[in-house]
Parts: C-alpha cells; structure tokens; sequence
C-alpha cells in the first residue's frame, strides 16, 4: 500500500522532495535496477499530466530518489489543486506505487 502524502507547490519556483525508500524492518531499501516515474493531474482520469524529474541518489543502496519541476515548469502549472502519484519499477517489471497525495499549487504574484 503507498504512503500518503500533500506537497505544495510554489507557481515560479523552483521544487524538489527527496524520498527515502525504505522495507518492512525500516533499513533504506536498495534502488539498483529501479526505474522511477511520477505524474501530477488535475484529476485521476485527466489525460493532462505533469511529470516530474526524477533522480536516484548515490549510491543506490541509500535508498533516495528526488523528484522536482524547475520554475518554468511551475509557473507553467495553473493554481489549485492536484493528484499525483510516484511508481517503482523493478527490474522483474513489476510495479509499485510508492507515495501518493495532493499536490497544491498556490498561485505566484512576482512575475
């Protein structure tokens, strides 16, 4: 089952959350071999999507990934309210969804 969990996000500004994958007994779960993908939409059957990047942390085995939207890209993102999710890939192809929530997006005044 996917943790649960809000972010907020800035219009204009740059974004980024490090996550810490981590198994049943609470040590960092190694990443060697996953790939990573994560999405935001203004709703979950929305054909409109925002990807995130996504970055592994060094070393792999430290269990860290980073997503993040640069200021273009936020800016870009209309104010309100969001669905996202973030999904593991094993290299067996199986698929987990790690973390997912609501994204708020509060509107920028400095342009």
């Amino acid at each position: 089952m996917a943790a649960k969990a809000n972010i907020i996000i800035d219009q204009g500004t740059d974004y980024s959350t490090t996550l810490t994958v981590t198994g049943d007994d609470g040590s960092s779960q190694n990443l060697e071999g996953y790939t990573a993908a994560a999405q935001m939409r203004k709703h979950y059957t929305s054909n409109t999507a925002v990807a995130f990047s996504i970055t592994f942390g060094s070393p792999r085995s430290a269990g860290q990934l980073t997503l993040s939207l640069n200021r273009i890209q936020t800016a870009n993102i209309a104010d309100g309210r969001y669905v996202y999710d973030v999904e593991l890939t094993n290299s067996a192809n199986n698929t987990s969804r790690l973390v997912e929530g609501i994204v708020t997006v509060t509107p920028q005044v400095t342009r």
